[in-house]
């Protein structure tokens, strides 16, 4: 049963959150204060690697207003991980899991204090004894899979979280029709979220004997379960409420302050609070891996792939966290958006002493694309083609064949999304043949203009048979008519407006103005599981679990049962993991696809590298609101401007040497490029919402391979090596012998 349309979607109504963002009445975790509340403070390790033989909390705990210190002794069950539960919440001597008892980095956590305030909890983590026996550490994600390195987890030799494979085809078939051969090694690093909000959270006993988290999270149901296991809790003894979340790209999908502050709450029977400052996030919560890729690809003569070779090796850190889904997703796109007959990868995600890798915006495909496009640029440098041409050449198709032998679903936009980008920048098709047109120069003789474009592709939902799913409830209310629509739903919205969109979708699926929606959102206590606000899913998942519910919702309230209350759980269709020796998979049940196109500017002394504009190209399938779409195209081409250009992370020996955004440069508002060009294609995917797909992650994707080819197009030097700073710049230049000595 379906209702009138009431045009809700494809307009930019205004976010329902905006007045209270920016009047200052919504309140964030940090801001959420309850009578009586304690403090606590993390002491963290003191070592990249060593046996913690004990921890005396003595001294601390005979401090005035110190009400307790936990240790690991004070854990049920001392373990959590969001796939793979592989980390201790307290590291300490006792418990029943063998090697709880060992710091794998400097981000694990040995005690917590809990004060009557945050300054007296700060004054007794000093307070707090810990003896350690040192142990050898790696740090070198390629070191740590060589014969005789340090082990981190006796469950896994050589340090492999997981190796993946990909066997398609005949190599020596496909180098032998190859006219050109490219080969080149890069590397990228890691990257810090720097979200507005730091972590932080409160803990309490709520009206039902529920120990109740108020925290910034990702999926509000995956932090219960990770909290009702450590704690040996029955499910309904843990809710979990996200307030309004200060950003997060990834960077709270796993847990950092909930178990810890569950712990205290159900231990005390007190509400206890939590505040870590810039410094504390930037050191102790997860960050992008550092990838590795060599790549070996060949083309014929008038430009076709014959074959792709690739090794990647990324470096996890001391946990999983999602590495496993990461460096399978850059498995994945590694060969890039192209038909390629012959492909042979190998990947492999590595445990080192260094600070956890994990979930961030592109999830592996950034990393990936750095090198699939970068070799696309060099085989069109090589044969002196077109770097449009040759993607054109080679694009995949609706019906084209994977690197993991299996077809694309369909709905594949990938040669529209390339024609819409080149046609909205600097390419014009001449003789059925697309040319580039060249940057005119600087009136600055010290500087060099340049073009360049990649693109790339991304799954929207899970991937490699991870349980996928979504729910949703709508109540519908009134008599004669249905004067008010209530949503329940559990999906965060991380800054992005998601509950605005979700508030029009529902408006839109029952057929109500906009205005007559309420949305009940992100409890634990008040909707079922809705999966986490990442991989693009949040509003192709939720649409459909929407469309669901408005539909029995309507169908009873056409039966006269008011109010009407309908709920739906929507899956999609199923994938399937890497076959262990093939590759071989379903991997994903739908993708979005995007292109970029750029032109910088190059100060051949300096070896400063300015971005002067960027065209991106988007097929959304259908725009929900037109204002936030706009929105996070531009905030993602600036966060990955940020990738490219100047974001570096400093770590030696396991250690965050620049944990300060003073040090570590993130772009400002004048660092915006002069020109953002969003291009929107809204070619529907067969089974999204109104036919829409996500895109929160696609801009950022080919950004520093585009930037790479106009770094190229302007001096003709490859820099290879993210980010693309002015010192790596430079050096590449005076190597080549350009500019000054």
């Amino acid at each position: 049963m379906s209702a009138e349309p009431s045009a809700v979607i494809n307009q930019s109504v205004k976010r329902i959150d905006a007045r209270g963002k920016v009047t200052g009445e919504t309140l964030y975790p940090g801001d959420i204060d309850i009578e009586g509340q304690l403090w606590m403070r993390v002491k963290f390790s003191a070592r990249a690697h060593a046996r913690v033989l004990h921890v005396d909390a003595s001294r601390a705990e005979a401090l005035p207003g110190v009400l307790r210190v936990f240790t690991s002794q004070d854990l049920p069950v001392n373990e959590y991980g969001l796939v793979i539960k592989d980390q201790p919440v307290l590291c300490g001597p006792g418990g029943d899991k063998p090697g709880t008892d060992v710091v794998r980095c400097y981000m694990d956590m040995v005690a917590t204090v809990v004060a009557e305030t945050d300054a007296i909890a700060r004054e007794a983590l000093d307070l707090i004894d810990v003896a350690y026996e040192d142990l050898p550490a790696v740090f070198d994600a390629e070191a740590a899979m060589e014969n005789g390195a340090p082990q981190l987890h006796p469950e896994s030799p050589g340090n492999l979280v997981t190796q993946y494979r990909i066997r398609r085809g005949d190599m020596a078939s496909g180098w032998a029709r190859a006219d050109v051969v490219v080969e080149a090694e890069y590397e990228t690093t890691w990257q810090e979220h720097a979200y507005l909000q730091p972590e932080a959270g409160l803990s309490y006993i709520d009206e039902e004997d529920r120990v109740t988290v108020v925290v910034a999270g990702q999926w509000t149901h995956e932090d219960q379960e990770q909290i009702y296991h450590a704690l040996d809790l029955p499910p309904d003894r843990v809710r979990v409420i996200y307030p309004a979340i200060g950003g997060a790209f990834g960077g709270r999908e796993d847990m950092t302050v909930q178990i810890i502050l569950a712990l205290a709450a159900w231990k005390l029977r007190r509400p206890v609070k939590i505040q870590w400052n810039r410094e504390e996030s930037i050191l102790y919560h997860h960050k992008r891996h550092p990838i590795k890729v060599r790549a070996k690809w060949g083309a014929t003569g008038d430009g076709v792939l014959t074959a792709a070779a690739a090794t990647v090796i990324g470096d996890a850190g001391a946990y999983n966290y999602t590495s496993n889904k990461v460096l399978g997703n850059a498995q994945l796109t590694v060969t890039g958006p192209y038909e390629i007959p012959n492909a042979h990868v190998d990947t492999y995600a590595v445990y080192t002493n260094n600070i956890p890798s994990g979930a961030f915006r592109g999830f592996g495909a950034p990393q990936a694309l750095l090198a699939a496009e970068g070799q696309m640029n060099r085989l069109a440098a090589a044969l002196n083609m077109d770097p449009l041409e040759i993607r054109m050449k080679n694009t995949i198709r609706e019906g084209s064949i994977g690197s993991v032998g299996r077809p694309f679903p369909a709905g594949v936009t990938m040669p529209q999304v390339f024609e819409a980008c080149g046609k909205a920048s600097w390419w014009q098709k001449r003789d059925d043949n697309w040319q580039l047109r060249r940057a005119s120069p600087p009136a600055d003789r010290g500087k060099r203009r340049g073009r360049g474009i990649a693109g790339g592709f991304k799954n929207v939902g899970f991937s490699f048979g991870f349980p996928e799913h979504c729910w949703a409830g709508l109540e519908l209310q009134g008599e004669g008519e249905i004067e008010s629509v209530t949503l329940y739903h559990a999906g965060a919205d991380v800054g992005q407006g998601a509950h605005t969109a979700l508030s029009q979708m529902a408006a839109e699926a029952v057929g109500v103005p906009f205005e007559k929606v309420r949305i009940v959102a992100s409890d634990t206590a008040t909707s079922g599981s809705s999966g986490s606000a990442s991989a693009s899913r949040l509003l192709f998942m939720s649409g459909n679990a929407i469309r669901g519910a408005a539909e029995i919702a309507l169908r009873k309230w056409h039966d006269e049962e008011r109010p009407a209350r309908g709920e739906y759980m929507y899956h999609p269709p199923p994938t399937t993991a890497f076959d262990p020796e093939t590759g071989e998979c379903d991997p994903n049940f739908a993708y979005g696809y995007v292109a970029e196109a750029v032109e910088v500017e190059v100060d051949i002394e300096t070896g400063q590298v300015q971005l002067l504009e960027v065209v991106c190209a988007n097929d959304v399938g259908k725009v929900i609101n037109p204002q936030q779409l706009e929105g996070q195209i531009e905030g993602a081409i600036v966060q990955a401007q940020g990738y490219a250009l100047m974001e570096y992370l400093v770590s030696r020996a396991g250690k965050v040497l620049n944990p300060y955004l003073s040090t570590y440069l993130i772009p400002t508002s004048l660092d915006v490029p002069p020109i953002v060009k969003s291009v929107v294609l809204e070619h529907p995917d067969p089974i999204g919402p109104w036919g829409a797909r996500g895109m929160a992650e696609m801009p950022f994707l080919p950004l520093a391979p585009a930037i790479a080819a106009a770094i190229y197009d302007a001096t003709g030097v490859w820099v290879d090596s993210q980010p693309f700073t002015a010192q790596k710049v430079v050096k590449a230049l005076r190597q080549q012998g350009i500019g000054s000595v």
